[in-house]
């Protein structure tokens, strides 16, 4: 049976499967598009094709040409068809792009929507298939992004669009384009801006929280709206918060907050210890928005804030008195009342308040005891929380307990003493206990029965009685007791002796302080009573003084004559005292005695709690503590410490988290007031008041209170604060700060969020805090940015064209903000300037002027230069001129205009330049002359001398006013424009010269003189004669002249040269006998004497028979001069030496040659000859010279003269030497004449040139041997 059923079961599943399988396949056939095409009008000739789901394009066929069609494409699926999308086209027209819409018109402008009218374009010879409508949203300008605003399908032939979902009271600029199958039209141009109308805010702020503030306040917290949903006027919109009792029925209240950036506030005044709720809306000044959810919260628990009632005072008796209450009312308790503080005090009398507390709240009465009698009492009774004390009851009820037997009389003395008499006095009891109805006085002598006295009974208001016939030098006792209605009181008895040998005492001694019995506010003084002078001593006075400055101060002046100590209470604690003592008998007070060693108390418990307790959260698990330490004179001793104590308070976690719970009733709240509480110990420090508690649960409340303690033990608990715990403020400021131009106007600032495990809870938004500064002035200030987002960029928008701008960001969340990071810095771009600040003109003349400008008062950038046009009003000679002229920098800002015609208005215009020119400043000037202004002064002449010009005038017309002084234009030849040459000539001149050195030689200049009065410059005088600015110079002066004398100089100085070396050689060669040695040939360059000289080469060969000296061989290439010197003197040359004794080499070296390039050398071989000793040493010294020219170095040493002119005959030379020399190989190189010549009775030289046996070199040869 089982596998029959588990066969069923499977072939009914296999024949579902296989029914969904077919539906699948009907499904997937009946999916696809359905494409139509019909005459454009022309239903019946509709035709339809149905495309499978994968065919996304068709060929239409069969169309007829030239004919507009409608095309439609439909999706179906198996519900049904879609939505139909259609195309008119032309066939056998090719479509084109569509041309852009035109005249665009903004109407019907509401808060959300606008009518946006146009003009379609060229559609490109189909149809419309989509219009796109962009636009500028809140910040208008051309650095603005475009965003699509809306896109409309299906109306081809539309002509006005509705802008749907625009935002309330946001400017808007649009632009559109048309769109048909080939592509997008270009852009239309931008239409007006336009603004939306304003309407209440649409959302409610968001986030709102509501925590305890104290015990009549709440803090509400909320996110504000953005400023993208203020939908109205940002200076209008605000904050409105509702909130009403929920325990009891009240009126509901309201609070309106007016900022609109605000995101919290405290709700004062209102009741201790209730629950409210509360609501928010945003509202503009269009309306209200919606109201947020309901939200709770409790006011703390606080002191009663009224006092018990009905309390009534009974005195029971002369020292108890039954106090009687009812309770505080409820509403008036603000929390638990844990008991009970009575506060009385005796009345009239400036003393202590004391307190007696009474535990628990259900007990309404108490018996004070240990009251003093007869005193009246001040009473009153106050409750109290574990927040501290509330409200005493008012007025004080006054109680007077029940009389008693009065107390001893006080300071009995007796002034008068005498052999058989007394006076005796005495003062009323300090404890009257009742009303003193008298006195009785009883005394006998002290050696009597002590039963027996003489008793005398006086009135309440004498002070003082005498007694007589007493025995002189006797002792008697005297009593002295008050009466009340409850009889006689305790005598105070004192001993007298008749005598009338009596002095003051001796001071007490051995006064001493046992530290045993010393405690933090009292001690016990011991001293040793000194001599009662022959008279008891009545009583003791103790003073006392605190160190280290304080005063000697009465402590008490009663203390009895038969005291030996006395307890010193009162004192403060851990403070240092100094004590002394007096004694008094009937005579008078005896001097203090000597004062104690210094006593200081012990430490007590601190009398006061820290103050100045706050709890700020820090983390999501942890608080801050703050605090300021008790004051010095409450510590009571060395501080130690500081405790803390801190305990959940679960009723006040509703609704702050996913562990909190809801509290019923009052009573349990109460229940739960009671957890053990935890404590950290704070070591004490001056400088450590903060304390972290930590490892706290999140979203509960605690409880902190703190004290302070000594060695000794605590201080009083300070007022309990509370705190939430789970949110708290990011604890670090966002990162990776980045700043970016945008544009001349705005910056783009991003960041990186806080990091996750700073940030304790989620991040609500970001604040912006913008510094900024111009570059010049430099004043400071701050904009705030807030964004309500969780953003991670902004946009700075309407900044300062380049200007530095400092950036700060911080984190919020719920529980308030971060710290700011480290500042950015960032800087606009350059803009266009603004327009000068001013355009000004001066010296206005008939073709001239000036003109001036101030630097632009915004220059938003590096200035660059200045652009000045100006043109005339009208055409001058028919042709209306423009003139433009740019200028280059910052500094020059001001123009030179030259070219102006007489009576002529024009119109000025100068622009500034930064990364373009900006906005123009212009206006009109009309140039001279002015009117009222002088005529043209008369006669200008102009006379020459060498030093200068002097222009001649005679005054012309005045004009309007007197003539103040004249000014001279002139014209040079060169440029042919007036300009204004000097000016500030006074005005009783007729004449002015000028010194051509401030004229250019050999130029032109033509003047005329322009006279100036108040109205400005006048009519200008005829041009004088145009006059050269070239001065004559004398003939010594002239270059030909100059030239002339130069070539006279040169000839004589070579003249007087030539003869002094002729004549000089000629002597020195005469008595030589010269014997012929072996010829050395030398082929040389002979050198340029001069640039432009002619040229002479000479090829001569001289043998020289001198002493030893080498022959020398001279040939010169390229003769073309005769040697003329020569054949004057009948000399020949002489004959040529065999070829085989030289040779001859030729090398391309090149040298420096007294800094020419030569590129010929030479190579002279020299037969090794004997020398003598001396000649090898010379040899040596040779080659020790530095390596130079040749020329300069021979020139330069005469020792090679002195050494060559010392050879013998038959001296063998070194071995022979090979001397190089280079040419300058110059196109046209400079060469010198060289003229050589022979006589029998020596040789010569030419001139200039040593005497024969020096090893100078010839002038004009490059070297030799």
């Amino acid at each position: 049976m089982c596998s029959t059923v588990n066969k069923v079961v499977t072939g009914g599943s296999e024949e579902r499967e296989k029914e969904e399988q077919v539906k699948s396949e009907a499904t997937l056939r009946k999916s696809g598009y359905q494409i139509s095409w019909e005459v454009y009008s022309k239903n019946e000739s509709r035709l339809a094709r149905t495309l499978a789901n994968t065919t996304l394009e068709y060929k239409i066929t069969g169309l007829s040409s030239l004919t507009t069609y409608t095309i439609e494409v439909a999706a179906m699926t198996a519900k049904g068809t879609g939505s139909v999308t259609s195309s008119t086209i032309s066939s056998g027209v090719p479509p084109e792009l569509p041309g852009a819409p035109s005249n665009l018109v903004i109407s019907n402008i509401s808060p959300r929507s606008a009518t946006l009218q146009f003009r379609p374009g060229y559609d490109g010879k189909t149809s419309i298939s989509k219009w796109i409508v962009e636009g500028q949203v809140g910040v208008i300008g051309e650095e603005e992004e475009w965003v699509t605003l809306c896109e409309v399908e299906k109306e081809s032939d539309a002509q006005l669009l509705e802008i749907p979902n625009l935002t309330p009271y946001t400017h808007y600029r649009f632009r559109m384009r048309q769109v048909n199958v080939v592509g997008q039209s270009p852009l239309s141009q931008p239409s007006r801006v336009i603004q939306t109308l304003q309407a209440p805010p649409d959302v409610v702020p968001g986030s709102v929280t509501v925590r305890t503030a104290s015990e009549t306040s709440l803090w509400v917290r909320w996110v504000p709206l953005p400023d993208t949903q203020y939908n109205g006027n940002p200076e209008s919109v605000g904050y409105r918060i509702k909130y009403w009792c929920v325990d009891v029925l009240s009126s509901v209240h309201t609070k309106v907050i007016s900022d609109r950036l605000e995101r919290e506030h405290t709700i004062e005044d209102l009741e201790e210890w209730t629950e409210y709720e509360l609501q928010i809306q945003a509202f503009n000044a269009i309306g209200a928005g919606p109201w947020s959810e309901i939200v709770r919260g409790r006011t703390r628990e606080s002191v009663p804030s009224a006092p018990p009632e009905n309390v009534s005072a009974e005195a029971v008796s002369s020292t108890q008195i039954l106090l009687t209450w009812a309770a505080v009312p409820e509403p008036e308790q603000n929390g638990l009342i844990l008991g009970y503080k009575i506060l009385f005090k005796t009345k009239d009398v400036e003393s202590k308040l004391n307190s007696q507390v009474v535990r628990g709240n259900h007990t309404l009465s108490v018996l004070l005891a240990g009251l003093r009698k007869y005193v009246l009492y001040e009473i009153q009774v106050l409750a109290f929380t574990r927040i501290g004390d509330g409200v005493p009851s008012s007025p004080p009820v006054i109680e007077r307990t029940k009389d008693d037997a009065p107390g001893p009389p006080v300071r009995l003395v007796f002034p008068e003493v005498r052999l058989s008499s007394v006076r005796i006095v005495w003062q009323p009891p300090e404890e009257p206990n009742g009303i003193i109805l008298g006195y009785q006085i009883a005394y006998r002598l002290a050696s009597s029965n002590p039963n027996k006295f003489t008793t005398v009974e006086v009135g309440s208001t004498v002070r003082q009685f005498v007694a007589t016939d007493l025995l002189p030098e006797s002792a008697y006792i005297f009593r002295a007791s008050a009466k009340t209605r409850q009889g006689w009181g305790e005598p105070l008895e004192a001993t007298v002796i008749t005598t009338e040998k009596r002095e003051r005492p001796a001071p007490p001694r051995e006064l001493r302080v046992p530290q045993s019995e010393v405690t933090s506010r009292s001690l016990q003084l011991h001293w040793v009573p000194g001599s009662d002078g022959s008279s008891p001593i009545r009583y003791f006075t103790v003073q006392m003084k605190e160190l280290p400055d304080g005063d000697w101060k009465t402590y008490s002046s009663s203390v009895s004559h038969e005291a030996t100590s006395c307890t010193i209470d009162r004192l403060n604690p851990f403070t240092s005292y100094k004590l002394r003592l007096k004694a008094t008998n009937d005579i008078g007070d005896s001097d203090f005695g000597a004062e104690t060693e210094a006593v200081t108390t012990l430490q007590d418990v601190p009398g006061e709690p820290p103050s100045s307790v706050s709890v700020i959260p820090h983390t999501t698990s942890s608080v801050l503590v703050q605090w300021q330490p008790p004051k010095a004179e409450s510590l009571n001793g060395l501080l130690l410490g500081y405790r803390i104590y801190y305990r959940e308070l679960e009723y006040e976690s509703m609704g702050s988290g996913p562990e909190s719970k809801i509290i019923k009733n009052l009573s349990a709240l109460r229940a739960e007031l009671t957890p053990q509480s935890s404590f950290k110990t704070v070591n004490s420090s001056s400088v450590l008041t903060t304390y972290e508690l930590t490892q706290l649960k999140k979203y509960k409340r605690y409880e902190v209170v703190m004290t302070a303690y000594n060695i000794v033990g605590e201080s009083p608990a300070s007022a309990p604060v509370e705190v939430f715990v789970g949110e708290a403020a990011p604890v670090m400021p966002p990162q990776n700060i980045q700043i970016n131009a945008l544009s001349a106007s705005q910056l783009e600032v991003t960041w990186d969020p806080p990091p996750v495990d700073s940030q304790n809870g989620n991040i609500q938004g970001y604040k912006a805090s913008v510094y900024y500064w111009e570059v010049d002035s430099r004043n400071d200030t701050e904009k705030v940015k807030v964004l309500f987002l969780p953003e991670t960029s902004v946009r700075l928008k309407n900044l300062t064209s380049y200007s530095k701008y400092l950036v700060c960001i911080s984190a919020f969340n719920a529980a308030g903000d971060g710290p700011k990071s480290s500042p950015g810095q960032g800087r606009t771009h350059q803009a266009a300037p603004s327009a000068p600040s001013f355009l000004a003109f001066s010296e206005i003349t008939c073709s001239t002027l000036n003109v001036s400008w101030g630097e632009p008062a915004a220059a938003n950038g590096i200035l660059q230069g200045y652009r000045v046009i100006y043109e005339p009003l009208a055409p001058v000679q028919g042709v209306s001129k423009v003139v433009t002229v740019d200028i280059k920098g910052n500094w020059q800002r001001w123009l030179k205009v030259r070219d102006l015609t007489k009576g002529m208005t024009y119109l000025f215009r100068v622009q500034a330049k930064t990364i373009t020119y900006g906005p123009e400043l212009q206006a009109n000037i009309t140039a001279g002359p002015a009117e009222g202004s002088p005529g043209s002064p008369q006669h200008v002449l102009v006379s020459k001398t060498a030093s200068g010009l002097t222009l001649y005038w005679t005054e012309g017309v005045s004009g309007d006013k007197p003539t103040t002084g004249y000014i001279i234009e002139t014209r040079p030849s060169d440029e042919g424009l007036w300009d204004l040459f000097v000016k500030d000539i006074p005005h009783g001149a007729t004449s002015y010269t000028i010194s051509l050195d401030n004229l250019k030689p050999g130029v032109s200049y033509e003047f005329r003189v322009v006279a100036v009065n108040e109205f400005g410059y006048g009519e200008p005088s005829t041009p004088s004669v145009a006059v050269s600015a070239h001065t004559d110079s004398p003939f010594y002066e002239e270059w030909w002249f100059l030239l002339v004398m130069a070539l006279c100089s040169l000839i004589l100085i070579l003249l007087v040269v030539f003869v002094l070396i002729l004549h000089g050689q000629t002597k020195k060669y005469r008595n030589c006998n010269p014997e012929p040695r072996q010829g050395l040939c030398l082929r040389s360059f002979c050198r340029r004497l001069s640039p432009g000289k002619s040229i002479a080469n000479v090829e001569e060969s001289v043998t020289l028979d001198n002493g030893g000296f080498t022959a020398l061989e001279l040939n010169s290439r390229h003769l073309n001069v005769k040697n003329t010197f020569s054949k004057k003197n009948g000399t020949r040359s002489p004959p040529r030496p065999s070829p085989g004794g030289l040779n001859y080499s030729d090398e391309d070296i090149c040298n420096k040659y007294n800094g020419a390039v030569l590129t010929e050398s030479v190579a002279l071989n020299e037969k090794p000859l004997d020398a003598s000793e001396s000649e090898a040493t010379d040899s040596d010294y040779e080659d020790e010279l530095p390596k130079h020219s040749f020329v300069n170095h021979y020139m330069s040493d005469p020792t090679y003269y002195n050494s060559w002119k010392r050879q013998q005959k038959g001296t063998k030379h070194p071995t022979p030497y090979r001397y190089e020399e280079c040419v300058t190989s110059e196109a046209e190189p400079y060469f010198q004449t060289v003229i050589t010549t022979q006589s029998s009775g020596g040789v010569y030289t030419p001139t200039g040139q040593p005497a024969p046996g020096s090893r100078t070199p010839v002038t004009g040869f490059s070297s030799f041997v």
